[in-house]
C-alpha cells in the first residue's frame, strides 16, 4: 500500500496572511524522509493554496515523487509538462467549492479534452490517473481513454450518514476496484479518508494507493506532522 500525501492544507494556512510560513516544501521534505511514498498538490485555477512556485520548487528536488492533481485544461497540461513531475490526476473543478466535490464526468462531451490531455502527458512520460466516482461505466471509460491509473473517489463513503450506507459504499469501491483491476488499470482512492475510516479502504483487495490529506494535517496541529504521518503509515499497514 502506498500514501500519497497531500499538502494542499499547508499552503491554505500560508495564504491566509499571504507570507511564506509554513512551508509546504518542508512538509514534503518530512514526509519523503519518513515514508510517504509521493506527494500530492493541486494547482487550482483559483490558486486558493499550492502556488507554481511551491511545484517549481518541490520539482528541484523530487519531481518523480509529484503527484499532481489539476484539472484537464491547456494551462495545466502545458504546466504540468513544464515540471515534468512523476504523475498527474485529472480532477473536476466548479467555481465556489469548497474541495472537489465528485468524480469526472465521463460523459462524451467531455471525453474529447480529457482524451487530449491524456495523451499529451503519457507522451512525455507522465501517468495519468482519473478521478472518478465508484461506478463500473466511469471505470470502463477510464480504460477505453487510455488512463493508467484511477482514483476511486471515496467521498460518498467517508459522508455515509450510517453503516448501512457506509457498508453499501464500500461494497461499491470494492466492486469498482476488482473491475479496474481486471482492465490492468491501477487503483487508488482518497477523499475524506480519515483515521477513523482508512482501515476498511486499505483493506480491499486490488487498492495500491491512498492519497490523504486533510486529515493528517488536521492531525500534525497537535501532534506534529511526523507522528500524524506515521500513524496514519500504520492504520494502511505502509511498513
Amino acid at each position: 500500500m502506498k500514501l500519497g500525501v497531500n499538502l494542499d492544507h499547508i499552503a491554505t494556512i500560508r495564504q491566509a496572511r499571504g507570507g511564506v510560513e509554513p512551508n509546504p516544501l518542508k512538509a514534503a521534505e518530512i514526509c519523503l524522509a519518513l515514508g510517504a511514498d509521493y506527494i500530492v498538490m493541486h494547482l487550482r485555477s483559483d490558486r486558493r493554496h499550492i502556488q507554481e512556485t511551491d511545484l517549481k520548487n518541490l520539482a528541484k528536488t523530487a519531481r518523480g515523487k509529484i503527484h499532481l492533481e489539476m484539472s484537464a485544461t491547456k494551462e495545466m497540461v502545458d504546466f504540468a509538462l513544464s515540471i515534468k513531475c512523476g504523475s498527474v490526476c485529472l480532477v473536476p473543478e466548479f467555481p465556489n467549492e469548497l474541495t472537489t466535490t465528485g468524480g469526472l464526468n465521463l460523459s462524451k462531451r467531455n471525453i474529447l479534452p480529457i482524451t487530449r490531455a491524456i495523451k499529451s502527458l503519457q507522451k512525455k512520460g507522465i501517468k495519468v490517473s482519473l478521478f472518478i466516482d465508484p461506478d463500473p461505466t466511469s471505470v470502463r471509460a477510464a480504460k477505453r481513454m487510455g488512463a493508467d491509473i484511477v482514483e476511486i473517489c471515496t467521498r460518498a463513503y467517508s459522508e455515509a450518514k450510517n453503516e448501512i450506507s457506509r457498508l453499501e459504499e464500500l461494497e461499491r469501491i470494492d466492486m469498482a476496484t476488482i473491475l479496474a483491476k481486471e482492465l490492468n488499470l491501477e487503483v487508488h482512492s482518497g477523499h475524506g479518508l480519515n483515521y477513523e475510516n482508512v482501515k476498511d479502504i486499505a483493506a480491499i483487495n486490488g487498492m495500491e494507493a491512498l492519497n490523504i490529506g486533510h486529515s493528517i494535517i488536521s492531525r500534525a496541529v497537535f501532534c506534529g506532522l511526523p507522528q500524524a504521518l506515521l500513524d496514519m503509515k500504520l492504520l494502511i499497514g505502509v511498513k
